[in-house]
């Protein structure tokens, strides 16, 4: 430390960082991901992972969805997985993105097909990041955070 006027000392400064998360602290509740019962007319299981941007799973992410009168609450699992039960949407599920680096959440769009106006307008690639896939009984969507194949991410 170094001597300032009047007999002060002078503190190295620390590098700055983000904070938390502190998502799986008070966030998340059991009943969260289950956005729908399981008999819900047209209900639907949407999996998948969140990955940085070098593909690494991302274990301590909070993801909502949001459809009208419906809202969902999931945590990632240390290999970066989430698992939503909700309605089949008529056009797309909207989808916020907690994470750890992220100063405020990221907003994309989940649809199940390729056939709206909306997609028309991106290209091939682009577009693939938001249409999830049917597999065997459920959908699955991937979030790329960043770099190679990035998810979509809209302005609010």
């Amino acid at each position: 430390m170094g001597a300032l006027e009047g007999g002060a000392t002078a503190a190295t400064p620390t590098p700055s960082q983000t904070v938390g998360p502190f998502f799986g602290h008070a966030l998340p509740y059991p009943e969260g991901p289950w956005a729908v019962p399981e008999d819900h007319p047209g209900a639907i299981e949407l999996r998948g992972r969140v990955l940085d941007g070098a593909g690494v799973p991302v274990p301590d992410a909070l993801l909502e969805i949001c459809q009208p009168g419906i809202f969902g609450r999931c945590p990632t699992d240390p290999d970066g997985r989430y698992v939503f039960r909700t309605a089949r949407p008529a056009t797309y599920i909207s989808m916020l993105v907690f994470a750890r680096g992220l100063l405020k959440p990221v907003w994309t769009r989940v649809y199940l097909n390729d056939d709206d106006p909306f997609l028309a307008t991106l290209d091939e690639p682009r577009r693939a990041t938001l249409v999830a896939r049917p597999e065997d009984g459920f959908y699955h969507f991937d979030v790329r955070l960043q770099g190679e194949g990035e998810t979509v991410f809209l302005a609010v």
